[in-house]
């Protein structure tokens, strides 16, 4: 399959430039997130990391639909993902409720940052190198976006109710390997390109999105955290299918 020449940045017109802006736009939000955490604002580096990963959903999508996807755009938000995904998230936990954890503590966002960055790794070489066998509408494993929402579930108990650290330390820390294990796991999880949107649903779709939305306003905190365990219940039973499915595989 012939390659297509890659375009250089003084030949593109600003509109074919924002989908690189956007994925610019995200690391300064995972950055100034890092930063809001070293002076404990919590919430708001939260707030960054959300915001990362809604321009992470877009900026390919805007690609596509300005005919400005290339090489050096996938290079782009594939940096930017391991620092708004893996090492922003774990740095903000670490600071909100690992660091009396000690060496321990440091050890769990270590491993969460490399469990991330080998999910991208291997994200990036079956792009390249689509495999016929694996290869359909799902991912493999979960997504470094949906990885770092899971891991700060915890966060967002503790804003919904206590205002404190919901969970233990160890328990924190135990919690975060599972999500970092769950990354680099072969389970597939759900995916858009699985969502077929038929157009006489299509009005209980807006209706849906519309009280989501109202939803993520009245009760932020309490959206984002069913949002998570409805997530964590989709990957959960995708884990029980493949063991399920191995089982019945005549040895």
């Amino acid at each position: 399959m012939p390659q297509r020449p890659e375009k250089s940045i003084t030949d593109m017109t600003m509109v074919r430039l924002l989908p690189n802006l956007m994925t610019l736009a995200a690391i300064c939000a995972g950055l100034t997130a890092i930063r809001l955490t070293m002076m404990e604002n919590y919430v708001g580096a939260v707030h960054l990391i959300i915001l990362a990963a809604i321009l992470d959903g877009l900026d390919g999508r805007v690609a596509r639909l300005v005919g400005s996807d290339s090489e050096f755009g996938a290079e782009l938000d594939s940096l930017a993902d391991f620092l708004n995904f893996g090492v922003a998230p774990a740095l903000i936990l670490y600071f909100w409720g690992l660091q009396d954890m000690g060496s321990f503590g440091w050890t769990t966002v270590l491993a969460f940052a490399v469990c991330c960055v080998l999910r991208l790794a291997r994200f990036n070489v079956s792009a390249r190198n689509p495999d016929p066998t694996t290869s359909g509408p799902h991912f493999t494993g979960v997504p470094a976006p949906a990885g770092a929402l899971l891991a700060l579930a915890p966060m967002f108990l503790s804003f919904a109710f206590a205002d404190r650290p919901a969970l233990p330390g160890l328990a924190l820390s135990f919690y975060l390997l599972i999500i970092g294990l769950l990354m680099t796991s072969r389970i597939p999880t759900i995916s858009h390109k699985s969502l077929r949107l038929s157009r006489d649903g299509l009005p209980v779709i807006v209706v849906c999105f519309v009280l989501l939305l109202v939803a993520l306003f009245v009760f932020e905190w309490i959206t984002l955290l069913a949002m998570c365990a409805l997530y964590l219940a989709t990957v959960i039973r995708s884990l029980i299918t493949e063991i399920s499915k191995t089982d019945r595989t005549p040895s």
